[in-house]
């Protein structure tokens, strides 16, 4: 733990130790400004592009107007920021540490002669896009705004859209070298105290450099020697409104500095099944899209290797199903096409992410062409085999979690791999393991992963498997 280290009494002394400290005239974007109040000299540190100039301008012009007689008035550091800082927040510094962080965060450091503290002025602005709709996140028919990468913006439209005194939002910095503030927002009496009190004291317990990935180093700081699973232990949004509503629901928000995403705490397996869209539309409709992604979820893990399994045993095919079956016998076997495709079709979105969005249409379209039909033809892949594989790309798509859709792959990929070395009993296997895993995972708060069926609480499950009315509380 790092030691106060306390301004001293001398002027001379405090500017010549922060301006070493700060490393000041090895940076270009590091300025300070020094003027004179009177007979008095003040010096004024800030980080160029992160302050408000018009208000910076009201500063010096205040300060410029002091007179000796004015500061002969003034007996303590609180007064002097009182009464010729009145524009904007001000703060009193006693320690450099701090005084050098604060600059290194947006804020002005002033430091006057005559006085043994510092003041710290909140005059930050930082460059930051339109809060329009994110291209990940998008619905039919609500709000059409997003978060963006400043913080502060970031809680002011959740705070926007929960204006309750309970709503609480707590500041943590993590790193020691990139300070990054952390955010975690949650509705007192609603959330879950022991879950709040359980991630405020993992994050005072990160020691870490920085968070180099924004959220994601976040989490892995968060769930450490947890690597090895793939299922994702919280939820994701770059909605407002969404943010605000799993608010009120009782979950717990996490916002990163420079991150536009939102962190949901804690997250299950079922909360998965719901999506901003289902709460655009009547209780019905939304209830019904819930059902379709549930057949999705199954399909994506399942469809494949049922298939590569019921092809091991075509003779137990009864005759209406005779239209699943291959009769071009490959070179290559059903169970490396499968694989292949499978990685195929991540290559396909890699290259995707990387084309300009002038070719992307046209590069979906040859890849689309060359290949699918042009591979089958070829004779590379038989034509059942990467239509199944089409549907299980399309349908990952159905469910808004990139990160779950990762998992149902590599989930279907063993269970695939198993099942050619081990025919029926690897299936088993491969979907018992599969459950297995899910069972046996906890989320943040150490809840089970398939809560509330495993414990089993009805009326949460039912909430989850069924868009219900919205009621007295909007929840």
């Amino acid at each position: 733990m790092q030691q106060n280290t306390p301004f001293s009494v001398d002027f001379l002394t405090n500017a010549n130790n922060m301006d070493t400290q700060m490393r000041l005239h090895e940076s270009f974007d590091l300025l300070v400004r020094e003027i004179k109040g009177g007979s008095k000299r003040i010096r004024l540190y800030f980080v160029n592009g992160a302050i408000k100039d018009v208000v910076m301008l009201n500063v010096l012009a205040e300060l410029m107007k002091l007179t000796d007689e004015k500061l002969a008035l003034v007996q303590s550091t609180r007064e002097f920021a009182d009464l010729f800082l009145p524009y904007v927040e001000a703060d009193i510094c006693s320690d450099r540490r701090a005084f050098e962080k604060a600059v290194f965060s947006g804020q002005v450091g002033v430091l006057a002669e005559g006085f043994p503290e510092a003041v710290l002025l909140d005059v930050r602005v930082f460059p930051s896009r339109p809060v329009s709709e994110p291209e990940n996140d998008k619905v039919l028919r609500g709000a059409h705004e997003g978060f963006v990468e400043t913080l502060i913006c970031n809680t002011a439209l959740i705070r926007r859209r929960v204006r309750d005194a309970n709503l609480t939002m707590s500041l943590h910095q993590i790193g020691s070298r990139s300070k990054t503030d952390v955010a975690v927002c949650w509705l007192h009496g609603r959330a879950e105290e022991k879950v709040v009190r359980a991630l405020a004291e993992k994050l005072a317990a990160i020691d870490a450099s920085s968070l180099t990935m924004g959220q994601e180093s976040l989490l892995e700081l968060l769930l450490p020697g947890q690597w090895y699973n793939p299922f994702p232990k919280v939820r994701y949004t770059e909605r407002p409104d969404s943010a605000a509503a799993c608010i009120l629901e009782g979950s717990v928000i996490v916002l990163v500095d420079n991150s536009p995403v939102a962190m949901i705490i804690p997250t299950g397996f079922f909360d998965f099944l719901q999506d901003t869209n289902d709460f655009f539309f009547p209780p019905f409709i939304g209830t019904f899209l819930r059902m379709i992604r549930m057949m999705v979820f199954a399909l994506t893990v399942f469809l494949t290797p049922a298939w590569f399994l019921a092809m091991q045993y075509e003779q137990y095919i009864p005759p209406w199903l005779d239209f699943i079956k291959v009769y071009d016998n490959l070179a290559l076997p059903l169970v490396f096409q499968l694989l292949i495709i499978e990685l195929v079709i991540d290559v396909l979105k890699s290259a995707s992410l990387n084309t300009p969005n002038a070719l992307s249409s046209s590069f979906s379209v040859i890849g689309a062409l060359v290949l699918g039909q042009f591979a089958v033809q070829a004779g590379f892949f038989n034509t059942e085999a990467v239509l199944y594989m089409a549907f299980v790309a399309i349908a990952n798509f159905a469910q808004p979690s990139f990160e779950l859709g990762y998992a149902f792959k590599i989930s279907r990929m063993l269970i695939i791999i198993l099942t050619a070395i081990f025919h029926f009993w690897g299936f088993v296997a491969g979907t018992l393991l599969f459950f297995l895993v899910l069972s046996t995972t906890k989320t943040i708060s150490g809840r089970c992963y398939l809560y509330p069926l495993f414990p089993f609480n009805g009326r949460q499950l039912l909430r989850r498997l069924i868009r219900m009315p919205i009621g007295k509380d909007n929840s």
